[in-house]
């Protein structure tokens, strides 16, 4: 029993990072995917109502913790609370930037609320991964930590990407300019300004300054921007972990006690970074990204001996018949809110 209940709680754990992953790396990204206001308005379409499922689950796993293992709540939370305190900050602060940001139309409001978002987001990020070294063996400000939570940062970043890339495409296909002008337009520049045949040839081509001007504010750009910010994004996570394992050597050693499990998970986290940071990466961010958000909380699970995972059998059960029965439910909700979302952001709506 108590192993199912760890299973489960460990699937809870590993939904709610591959799903927060698309919500909150895109918004660590979105001063580098959004330049204008009609861009930031799509990226915060993007997000939203996206990240109001994923956070289902996170606060399904914190419930399961706190009926079934109220000791390893006590052995994590308690003894990290200042990342935990600083964690629900970036989380209230993240969710507020998404809430607020479309009740006023004014530059400033926006400009607040989007810092807000690109704040919040970070700091979750961050405070993950510091969650995932003091699992592991380290502190926060030790080595290990700091390298731990800059991999894990890089992992939401790589899993926002690969999102951005899916959901910043324009609506329209058609609608998109090609980024070099028409043979018409070339030809009306190539016209001397001061020659009489100058208004003769831009009148014959009209559609010059439309393509010019379209192909400056091509809808599509963030959507190419965020695509090859896929392979940069899993070369550098890559570094990282390569430099916390070296870390967690380094420093004598984590609280890792199956050490097959872990090279086991961590060959799995190498193998999804590599195969993105490929000319192929683009194409296969969507699946890689998602594996590797998983590897975090599958490494705790399966490599670290974590206390307080003793229950009574009938508390188990009551959680259980409490628990079990949602599961299906958000599953099914889970698939039916992506198949609703997965269309192209717009860049209008209640959170844009």
């Amino acid at each position: 029993m108590e192993s199912l209940a760890v299973v489960f709680l460990a699937g809870l754990v590993v939904g709610y990072f591959v799903l927060a992953g698309c919500d909150i790396g895109l918004g660590m990204l979105m001063p580098y995917l959004a330049r204008g206001s009609a861009e930031r308005r799509r990226v915060a379409s993007a997000i939203a109502p996206y990240f109001l499922g994923t956070e289902v689950w996170l606060v399904a796993a914190v419930g399961v913790v706190a009926a079934a293992f109220p000791e390893l709540k006590s052995a994590v939370v308690v003894q990290q609370w200042p990342v935990f305190v600083a964690l629900l900050a970036g989380w209230l602060w993240r969710d507020a930037g998404l809430w607020f940001r479309a009740r006023v139309d004014a530059r400033r409001w926006h400009g607040f609320w989007d810092a807000a978002v690109v704040a919040g987001s970070w700091t979750l990020a961050l405070c993950w991964g510091l969650v995932l070294a003091a699992l592991l063996g380290g502190t926060a400000f030790s080595v290990f930590g700091v390298v731990c939570a800059i991999a894990v940062a890089l992992l939401f970043a790589l899993r926002g990407a690969a999102f951005g890339a899916e959901r910043l495409v324009p609506a329209d296909e058609s609608a998109v300019v090609p980024p070099h002008p028409l043979p018409t337009a070339r030809a009306a520049a190539a016209v001397a300004p001061g020659s009489a045949a100058a208004p003769v040839a831009a009148a014959a081509s009209p559609a010059a300054p439309v393509a010019v001007s379209a192909s400056a504010a091509d809808p599509a750009e963030s959507a190419d921007v965020a695509a090859q910010a896929t392979r940069v994004l899993a070369r550098a996570a890559l570094g990282a972990v390569v430099l916390a394992i070296g870390a967690a050597v380094l420093s004598g050693g984590t609280a890792v006690g199956r050490p097959l499990s872990a090279v086991v998970v961590l060959t799995v986290l190498v193998t999804a970074l590599a195969s993105t940071s490929g000319l192929s990466g683009p194409r296969w961010s969507r699946h890689t990204s998602a594996l590797a958000m998983a590897v975090p909380p599958l490494l705790v699970a399966s490599a670290v001996e974590l206390p307080g995972l003793e229950s009574e059998p009938a508390t188990l059960a009551l959680v259980g018949a409490g628990v079990a029965p949602l599961l299906p439910v958000m599953v099914i909700g889970q698939i039916w809110l992506y198949r609703i979302l997965r269309r192209p952001a717009v860049a209008s709506g209640f959170f844009a």
